[in-house]
């Protein structure tokens, strides 16, 4: 536990000196968030309606805009092998990276959402609903996400590739919380879709750094 929190510190302390890494996703939900109404028109319904899945769209594309720096850097300077070689579980230290890279990228989301919240119009009920999704689906991108860097961290230009691997498996999540937002929309429960949301976060932080540290053990061989 001591070395997985010696990791997070060490990723923060690194985005806190690399400013870019914490504001470049910042400034990609602002311009997305100000852009959309500007193309939808001054319509508060409308604007109203697709709201929630302006946000959930641009969490999505925000994380994985930063996931395949969660371990390249690491490759390329060679930190990498030594996290393999340092004799801890190299699981636990891949949640650690997971954990770093949600807590720089989803939770500013979940703190500025309000504002968000008030510029696209969203009611009450709505952000609520909008915002227990992300609350409970962010941390699944980051985890999944993990799985395809690990996976892609040996190769030239992953990029594309890792949007492949990871954007068909983040679909399940979309599809549970924007029936959650609409069901919220007409007044409906919505507990249903955020127990099966969150059994689909609990799967995925059980088996996930366990695959990320099998990936990065085939990649690095």
């Amino acid at each position: 536990m001591r070395a997985a929190f010696n990791v997070v510190q060490r990723e923060l302390l690194i985005a806190m000196r690399r400013k870019s890494d914490i504001l470049n996703p910042l400034w990609f939900l602002l311009i997305v968030i100000t852009l959309f109404p500007l193309a939808l028109g001054p319509e508060p319904e409308l604007l109203a309606r697709v709201a929630p899945g302006v946000l959930w769209v641009a969490a999505l594309l925000s994380s994985l805009l930063s996931l395949e720096r969660l371990f390249r850097d690491d490759y390329l300077d060679g930190s990498l092998e030594q996290l393999l070689l340092s004799g801890h579980p190299l699981a636990a230290l891949s949640l650690a990276k997971i954990v770093a890279h949600w807590l720089l990228t989803a939770l500013p989301l979940l703190l500025l959402s309000p504002l968000f919240a008030v510029l696209l119009g969203l009611s009450m009920p709505i952000f609520k609903a909008t915002f227990l999704t992300l609350l409970i689906g962010t941390p699944v991108l980051s985890l999944i996400g993990g799985v395809g860097v690990a996976l892609t961290v040996g190769l030239r230009r992953g990029g594309v590739l890792l949007s492949l691997l990871v954007l068909p498996l983040f679909i399940p999540v979309l599809i549970f919380a924007t029936s959650a937002i609409e069901a919220a929309s007409f007044g409906l429960p919505y507990a249903g879709h955020l127990a099966i949301m969150g059994a689909i976060a609990m799967l995925t932080l059980c088996f996930a750094p366990f695959a990320t540290a099998s990936a990065l053990r085939v990649s690095m061989s």
